[in-house]
């Protein structure tokens, strides 16, 4: 299950999927609440709720066991089944992920935030802050607007109370699950540094990838890199 972060629906994934292995893997991209196909479907918008929404999807399938990817907020998403369900979950990939600590944020930084579900040129100020100033206009109008057409406001403003705000992070710490960390060099918040600080110290089995041309956006910047780390890290103990 690939989980989607907050500017976007499942299709945060869509430039990966021409390069994924479908005869070894079966993806399932799920829309969270208040996104894409999910646009209206009513809820609180948080992490826990959409850890659960993620158990409910995988009974529905038959998936007793399964691994999880999550990027950006859904890191936060999908370490929620972790402590929910460790028993259930194989292995977990995060990219540029929250940390179980939430994302503290204070000032115009905490504003710029709050403020974009309303503001598309707030939405573009962050991607372009996060990938590191180096994208072109047309590739950040994209990202916008694609946000904007698939993402209801109220749920993006609700979302961002969860993902920043919680801490949850003794639930999970200690877990066994195998974990693979995967971060963009050019991502200036959620850096190899934070995940050292956070990700690598709560969970036993857990390791750190860095890709070197990437931001906050793997899956848009270097599909190819991130589909190769994703899934040599899913078959290691095959």
């Amino acid at each position: 299950m690939a989980v989607h972060g907050w500017f976007s629906d499942r299709a945060a994934y869509a430039a990966m999927l021409p390069h994924v292995d479908r005869r070894g893997f079966t993806y399932v991209l799920p829309d969270l609440r208040g996104y894409g196909e999910a646009r209206d479907i009513p809820g609180s918008y948080t992490t826990g709720e959409a850890g659960g929404d993620l158990l409910a999807l995988a009974d529905h399938l038959g998936w007793e066991r399964f691994s999880l990817i999550g990027h950006s907020m859904g890191g936060a998403v999908v370490q929620r089944v972790v402590a929910a369900a460790p028993h259930r979950v194989r292995r977990l990939v995060g990219v540029a992920p929250v940390p179980a600590s939430g994302v503290p944020m204070e000032g115009e930084q905490w504003q710029l935030f709050a403020d974009a579900p309303d503001r598309p040129e707030n939405r573009r100020a962050i991607i372009d802050r996060t990938t590191g100033g180096r994208h072109p206009a047309a590739w950040l109008d994209l990202m916008v607007r694609h946000s904007l057409e698939h993402s209801d406001p109220k749920a993006l403003r609700a979302w961002l109370d969860s993902w920043a705000l919680e801490d949850f992070h003794e639930d999970i710490a200690g877990a066994q699950v195998p974990v693979r960390i995967v971060v963009g060099a050019h991502d200036p918040a959620l850096t190899a540094e934070v995940m050292r600080q956070t990700w690598l110290r709560w969970y036993v089995n857990a390791e750190l990838v860095e890709l070197e041309y990437a931001g906050h956006y793997p899956a848009d910047e270097t599909p190819q890199e991130l589909v190769r780390a994703v899934e040599d890290f899913i078959t290691a103990d095959e």
